[in-house]
Protein backbone atom coordinates (compact mmCIF):
# COMPACT_ATOMS: atom_id res chain seq x y z
CA UNK A 1 0.00 0.00 0.00
CA UNK A 2 2.76 2.70 0.68
CA UNK A 3 4.70 1.25 -2.61
CA UNK A 4 1.31 2.23 -4.27
CA UNK A 5 0.84 5.30 -2.42
CA UNK A 6 4.34 6.42 -3.24
CA UNK A 7 4.06 5.55 -7.06
CA UNK A 8 0.79 7.90 -6.97
CA UNK A 9 2.50 10.68 -5.63
CA UNK A 10 5.53 10.56 -7.90
CA UNK A 11 3.09 10.19 -10.91
CA UNK A 12 1.51 13.56 -9.23
CA UNK A 13 4.35 15.34 -9.03
CA UNK A 14 4.82 15.36 -12.53
CA UNK A 15 1.57 17.05 -13.16
CA UNK A 16 0.26 20.82 -11.61
CA UNK A 17 -1.12 20.16 -7.77
CA UNK A 18 -4.40 19.57 -7.52
CA UNK A 19 -6.45 22.41 -5.55
CA UNK A 20 -9.77 22.25 -3.72
CA UNK A 21 -10.53 25.54 -5.37
CA UNK A 22 -12.89 26.24 -8.32
CA UNK A 23 -13.80 25.83 -10.82
CA UNK A 24 -13.00 21.96 -10.53
CA UNK A 25 -12.75 21.41 -14.97
CA UNK A 26 -8.66 21.16 -14.55
CA UNK A 27 -8.36 19.61 -11.70
CA UNK A 28 -10.98 16.63 -12.85
CA UNK A 29 -8.88 16.27 -15.94
CA UNK A 30 -5.78 15.35 -13.87
CA UNK A 31 -7.46 13.16 -11.40
CA UNK A 32 -8.34 11.22 -14.45
CA UNK A 33 -5.24 11.71 -15.68
CA UNK A 34 -3.74 9.70 -12.98
CA UNK A 35 -6.11 7.12 -12.71
CA UNK A 36 -7.30 5.68 -16.09
CA UNK A 37 -3.85 4.23 -16.32
CA UNK A 38 -4.65 2.05 -13.30
CA UNK A 39 -7.49 0.53 -14.98
CA UNK A 40 -4.74 -1.27 -17.69
CA UNK A 41 -5.31 -4.88 -17.99
CA UNK A 42 -8.13 -7.14 -16.28
CA UNK A 43 -10.23 -9.09 -17.97
CA UNK A 44 -11.78 -8.83 -21.31
CA UNK A 45 -15.89 -8.95 -21.43
CA UNK A 46 -17.96 -10.39 -23.99
CA UNK A 47 -19.70 -6.84 -24.49
CA UNK A 48 -18.01 -3.36 -23.31
CA UNK A 49 -20.26 -0.74 -24.33
CA UNK A 50 -21.66 2.72 -23.52
CA UNK A 51 -25.68 3.07 -23.71
CA UNK A 52 -27.49 6.02 -22.70
CA UNK A 53 -30.50 6.61 -21.28
CA UNK A 54 -33.30 9.50 -20.39
CA UNK A 55 -33.11 10.40 -17.12
CA UNK A 56 -34.09 14.09 -15.59
CA UNK A 57 -34.63 16.01 -18.48
CA UNK A 58 -30.95 15.02 -19.89
CA UNK A 59 -29.21 11.76 -21.37
CA UNK A 60 -27.15 9.71 -18.82
CA UNK A 61 -24.22 7.49 -20.11
CA UNK A 62 -23.73 4.62 -18.39
CA UNK A 63 -21.09 1.91 -19.24
CA UNK A 64 -22.09 -1.70 -19.45
CA UNK A 65 -19.76 -4.52 -19.01
CA UNK A 66 -21.30 -7.99 -19.66
CA UNK A 67 -18.93 -11.18 -19.16
CA UNK A 68 -21.19 -13.67 -21.56
CA UNK A 69 -24.33 -13.66 -23.30
CA UNK A 70 -27.85 -14.38 -21.90
CA UNK A 71 -29.78 -12.48 -19.48
CA UNK A 72 -27.65 -11.67 -16.00
CA UNK A 73 -27.79 -10.62 -12.90
CA UNK A 74 -26.78 -6.58 -12.82
CA UNK A 75 -24.81 -4.74 -10.14
CA UNK A 76 -25.10 -0.95 -10.95
CA UNK A 77 -22.27 0.41 -9.36
CA UNK A 78 -21.82 3.96 -8.39
CA UNK A 79 -18.28 5.24 -8.56
CA UNK A 80 -16.25 7.25 -6.06
CA UNK A 81 -14.48 10.38 -6.32
CA UNK A 82 -15.93 12.59 -3.31
CA UNK A 83 -18.73 13.45 -5.72
CA UNK A 84 -16.84 15.76 -7.30
CA UNK A 85 -14.54 13.42 -9.78
CA UNK A 86 -13.57 10.28 -11.76
CA UNK A 87 -15.82 8.77 -14.07
CA UNK A 88 -16.52 5.74 -14.87
CA UNK A 89 -13.83 5.84 -16.96
CA UNK A 90 -11.67 5.86 -13.65
CA UNK A 91 -13.08 2.83 -12.88
CA UNK A 92 -13.72 0.56 -15.88
CA UNK A 93 -11.28 -2.06 -14.47
CA UNK A 94 -12.88 -2.69 -11.31
CA UNK A 95 -16.34 -2.68 -12.87
CA UNK A 96 -14.79 -5.51 -15.06
CA UNK A 97 -13.37 -7.64 -12.23
CA UNK A 98 -16.68 -7.73 -10.64
CA UNK A 99 -18.48 -8.63 -13.73
CA UNK A 100 -15.81 -11.67 -14.28
CA UNK A 101 -15.80 -12.40 -10.74
CA UNK A 102 -19.37 -12.76 -9.99
CA UNK A 103 -20.70 -13.69 -13.64
CA UNK A 104 -22.81 -11.00 -13.36
CA UNK A 105 -23.56 -7.54 -15.79
CA UNK A 106 -22.01 -4.24 -14.44
CA UNK A 107 -23.94 -1.32 -15.13
CA UNK A 108 -21.98 1.99 -14.40
CA UNK A 109 -23.88 5.21 -14.75
CA UNK A 110 -21.72 8.51 -15.19
CA UNK A 111 -24.21 10.76 -12.79
CA UNK A 112 -23.54 14.74 -13.04
CA UNK A 113 -20.64 15.83 -10.53
CA UNK A 114 -20.98 18.44 -8.12
CA UNK A 115 -20.83 21.39 -7.32
CA UNK A 116 -22.26 22.09 -10.46
CA UNK A 117 -25.29 19.44 -10.07
CA UNK A 118 -25.54 19.34 -5.56
CA UNK A 119 -27.52 17.28 -3.97
CA UNK A 120 -29.99 15.68 -4.65
CA UNK A 121 -29.16 15.55 -8.08
CA UNK A 122 -26.83 12.80 -8.32
CA UNK A 123 -28.73 10.57 -5.93
CA UNK A 124 -32.16 11.24 -8.05
CA UNK A 125 -29.71 9.93 -11.73
CA UNK A 126 -29.16 7.23 -9.90
CA UNK A 127 -31.91 6.00 -8.64
CA UNK A 128 -33.46 6.65 -11.91
CA UNK A 129 -31.03 4.95 -13.83
CA UNK A 130 -32.21 1.73 -11.50
CA UNK A 131 -35.79 2.35 -11.94
CA UNK A 132 -34.77 1.77 -15.93
CA UNK A 133 -33.40 -1.51 -15.15
CA UNK A 134 -36.34 -3.12 -12.77
CA UNK A 135 -38.72 -1.94 -15.37
CA UNK A 136 -36.81 -2.45 -19.23
CA UNK A 137 -33.76 -3.95 -18.60
CA UNK A 138 -34.28 -7.02 -19.99
CA UNK A 139 -33.89 -5.23 -23.24
CA UNK A 140 -30.11 -5.01 -22.22
CA UNK A 141 -30.19 -8.95 -21.27
CA UNK A 142 -30.32 -7.66 -17.31
CA UNK A 143 -32.06 -9.68 -15.17
CA UNK A 144 -34.85 -6.96 -12.98
CA UNK A 145 -35.49 -9.54 -10.22
CA UNK A 146 -31.14 -9.65 -9.66
CA UNK A 147 -30.30 -5.96 -9.02
CA UNK A 148 -27.48 -5.54 -6.83
CA UNK A 149 -26.39 -1.92 -6.14
CA UNK A 150 -23.23 -0.92 -5.30
CA UNK A 151 -20.18 1.35 -5.01
CA UNK A 152 -16.96 2.83 -3.42
CA UNK A 153 -16.47 6.02 -1.04
CA UNK A 154 -19.22 9.19 -2.46
CA UNK A 155 -20.60 5.96 -4.89
CA UNK A 156 -20.92 4.29 -1.66
CA UNK A 157 -22.96 7.26 -0.22
CA UNK A 158 -25.08 7.09 -3.36
CA UNK A 159 -25.93 3.85 -3.36
CA UNK A 160 -27.00 3.59 0.41
CA UNK A 161 -28.78 6.84 -0.72
CA UNK A 162 -30.50 5.06 -3.64
CA UNK A 163 -31.65 2.24 -1.77
CA UNK A 164 -33.36 4.12 0.99
CA UNK A 165 -35.40 6.51 -1.79
CA UNK A 166 -36.26 3.44 -4.01
CA UNK A 167 -37.65 1.52 -0.25
CA UNK A 168 -40.11 4.92 -0.36
CA UNK A 169 -40.44 5.69 -3.92
CA UNK A 170 -40.61 1.84 -5.07
CA UNK A 171 -41.62 -0.79 -2.24
CA UNK A 172 -42.04 -3.16 -5.57
CA UNK A 173 -38.78 -2.76 -6.33
CA UNK A 174 -36.32 -5.38 -4.61
CA UNK A 175 -33.22 -4.96 -4.41
CA UNK A 176 -30.80 -8.18 -4.05
CA UNK A 177 -28.04 -6.70 -1.82
CA UNK A 178 -25.93 -3.71 -1.29
CA UNK A 179 -21.90 -3.70 -1.83
CA UNK A 180 -20.52 -1.07 0.08
CA UNK A 181 -16.79 -0.29 0.20
CA UNK A 182 -15.62 2.46 2.20
CA UNK A 183 -18.36 4.38 1.78
CA UNK A 184 -19.26 7.92 3.06
CA UNK A 185 -22.18 7.76 5.43
CA UNK A 186 -22.33 10.59 7.67
CA UNK A 187 -20.62 14.46 8.27
CA UNK A 188 -19.17 14.31 10.87
CA UNK A 189 -15.37 15.17 11.06
CA UNK A 190 -15.15 14.01 14.62
CA UNK A 191 -14.78 10.36 15.04
CA UNK A 192 -11.60 8.88 16.28
CA UNK A 193 -10.66 8.22 12.52
CA UNK A 194 -10.87 11.93 11.02
CA UNK A 195 -8.21 12.22 13.83
CA UNK A 196 -5.95 9.64 13.42
CA UNK A 197 -5.69 9.85 9.63
CA UNK A 198 -6.49 13.28 9.05
CA UNK A 199 -3.31 13.71 6.53
CA UNK A 200 -1.34 11.31 4.75
CA UNK A 201 -3.64 8.36 3.59
CA UNK A 202 -4.52 9.80 0.66
CA UNK A 203 -7.91 11.23 1.71
CA UNK A 204 -7.73 13.88 4.11
CA UNK A 205 -10.32 15.64 6.34
CA UNK A 206 -9.74 18.90 4.59
CA UNK A 207 -10.54 16.97 1.70
CA UNK A 208 -13.38 15.76 2.94
CA UNK A 209 -14.63 19.57 4.17
CA UNK A 210 -14.77 20.29 0.23
CA UNK A 211 -16.30 17.28 -1.00
CA UNK A 212 -19.13 17.81 1.24
CA UNK A 213 -18.95 21.45 1.05
CA UNK A 214 -19.94 20.60 -2.68
CA UNK A 215 -22.08 18.02 -2.16
CA UNK A 216 -24.53 19.39 0.47
CA UNK A 217 -23.56 23.58 0.65
CA UNK A 218 -26.29 23.50 3.16
CA UNK A 219 -26.30 22.50 6.61
CA UNK A 220 -29.75 20.75 6.45
CA UNK A 221 -29.01 18.83 3.66
CA UNK A 222 -26.52 16.93 5.85
CA UNK A 223 -29.35 15.85 8.24
CA UNK A 224 -31.21 14.46 5.62
CA UNK A 225 -30.89 10.51 5.80
CA UNK A 226 -30.63 10.23 2.21
CA UNK A 227 -27.05 12.26 2.21
CA UNK A 228 -26.00 10.87 5.72
CA UNK A 229 -27.36 7.38 5.97
CA UNK A 230 -26.13 6.84 9.40
CA UNK A 231 -29.21 8.84 10.01
CA UNK A 232 -31.74 6.73 8.57
CA UNK A 233 -33.81 4.12 9.62
CA UNK A 234 -32.11 1.21 8.24
CA UNK A 235 -35.07 -1.36 8.80
CA UNK A 236 -36.34 -3.58 5.94
CA UNK A 237 -33.02 -2.99 3.71
CA UNK A 238 -31.09 -5.72 1.57
CA UNK A 239 -27.86 -8.07 2.59
CA UNK A 240 -24.81 -5.81 2.55
CA UNK A 241 -21.38 -6.23 1.95
CA UNK A 242 -19.07 -3.48 3.77
CA UNK A 243 -15.36 -3.37 2.80
CA UNK A 244 -13.47 -0.99 5.33
CA UNK A 245 -10.13 0.49 4.69
CA UNK A 246 -8.11 0.64 7.87
CA UNK A 247 -6.22 3.98 7.42
CA UNK A 248 -8.90 6.08 6.32
CA UNK A 249 -10.57 8.95 7.68
CA UNK A 250 -14.20 7.40 7.23
CA UNK A 251 -13.13 4.03 8.77
CA UNK A 252 -15.18 4.72 12.44
CA UNK A 253 -18.51 5.96 10.24
CA UNK A 254 -18.09 2.61 8.00
CA UNK A 255 -17.92 0.31 11.37
CA UNK A 256 -20.79 2.18 13.00
CA UNK A 257 -22.79 1.55 9.78
CA UNK A 258 -22.18 -2.25 9.92
CA UNK A 259 -23.45 -1.80 13.86
CA UNK A 260 -26.50 0.25 12.87
CA UNK A 261 -27.17 -2.31 9.90
CA UNK A 262 -26.80 -5.12 12.54
CA UNK A 263 -29.18 -3.37 15.17
CA UNK A 264 -31.76 -2.87 12.38
CA UNK A 265 -31.66 -6.37 11.61
CA UNK A 266 -29.63 -6.56 8.31
CA UNK A 267 -27.73 -9.09 6.71
CA UNK A 268 -24.17 -8.04 6.99
CA UNK A 269 -20.95 -9.46 6.02
CA UNK A 270 -18.53 -7.24 6.95
CA UNK A 271 -14.49 -6.96 5.79
CA UNK A 272 -11.32 -4.62 7.48
CA UNK A 273 -8.41 -4.93 5.48
CA UNK A 274 -5.55 -4.19 7.47
CA UNK A 275 -2.80 -1.66 6.05
CA UNK A 276 -4.97 -0.25 3.41
CA UNK A 277 -6.44 3.09 2.37
CA UNK A 278 -9.11 4.77 1.64
CA UNK A 279 -9.44 3.77 -2.10
CA UNK A 280 -7.03 0.93 -2.36
CA UNK A 281 -9.26 -0.85 -4.77
CA UNK A 282 -8.01 1.09 -7.55
CA UNK A 283 -4.73 -0.64 -6.98
CA UNK A 284 -5.73 -3.87 -8.44
CA UNK A 285 -2.59 -3.79 -10.29
CA UNK A 286 -0.35 -3.32 -7.86
CA UNK A 287 -1.88 -4.37 -4.00
CA UNK A 288 -2.63 -7.67 -3.12
CA UNK A 289 -5.29 -6.72 -0.33
CA UNK A 290 -7.33 -5.05 -3.55
CA UNK A 291 -7.36 -7.88 -5.49
CA UNK A 292 -8.28 -10.18 -2.91
CA UNK A 293 -11.24 -8.18 -1.63
CA UNK A 294 -12.69 -7.82 -5.22
CA UNK A 295 -12.55 -11.60 -5.32
CA UNK A 296 -14.64 -11.72 -1.87
CA UNK A 297 -17.06 -8.76 -3.48
CA UNK A 298 -17.52 -11.16 -6.24
CA UNK A 299 -18.23 -14.03 -4.34
CA UNK A 300 -20.57 -12.32 -2.16
CA UNK A 301 -21.96 -11.29 -5.47
CA UNK A 302 -22.54 -14.66 -6.47
CA UNK A 303 -23.91 -15.66 -3.31
CA UNK A 304 -26.87 -12.52 -3.20
CA UNK A 305 -27.79 -12.44 -6.88
CA UNK A 306 -28.16 -16.08 -7.73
Amino acid sequence: MLAFQSLMEAEGAKLPPITLTLPLDAARAQTEALNIPLTEGGPVMAESSDRWLPVRGRRIQCRLHQPSSGTLPVLVYIHGGGWVWNSIDTHDRLMRDYAAGAGCSVLGPDYALSPEAPFPQALEECAAVVRWVAARGAEWGLDPARIVLGGDSAGANLAMGVALLLRQTDPALTLRGLLLNYGVFEADFTTPSYGEFADGYFLTREKMRFYWDCYAPRATDRLNPLAAPLRADLRGLPPCLLHVAELDVLASENLAMGDALRAAGVEVQQALFPGTAHGFLRSLNHVAAARRAVAEGAAWLKQVAG
